[in-house]
């Protein structure tokens, strides 16, 4: 469970953290952020093997980011992004941090530049 700043408890699973972890799983996210798509045209855009790519789709449903549809003998996946707003506004207090560090630092190096002329 990750504890957000504000007080509040914020769970995000763990399988969401290891299924983004990976290169590959996250091209296939970008990949179907443009739509659904059949396994065999996902897996063209690849270099890997289609059980590789299986693989790592197995990964994705298993942290419920993509959702796999049967249509006859095909298995079309599409994105379940819910998921990932969880891990978007963890970084968000990051980036935040990140910002307020930078700022300060900006203050005190330009006052200690601006005392020096």
């Amino acid at each position: 469970m990750v504890t957000r700043s504000k007080g509040a408890p914020h769970a995000i699973a763990p399988d969401v953290y290891r299924a983004i972890a990976d290169p590959t799983r996250r091209a296939i996210l970008d990949r179907l952020r443009a739509g659904p798509v059949h396994v065999n045209a996902l897996a063209a855009d690849f270099s890997q093997s289609r059980p590789a790519i299986s693989k790592h789709l197995l990964v994705l449903r298993t942290a419920r980011l993509v959702r796999e549809r049967r249509c006859g003998r095909e298995r079309r996946y599409s994105l379940e992004p819910e998921r990932l707003r969880d891990v978007a506004e963890w970084l968000e207090e990051y980036r935040a941090f990140w910002q307020s560090s930078l700022s300060r630092l900006k203050r005190h190096l330009e006052g200690e530049t601006g005392g020096k002329g």
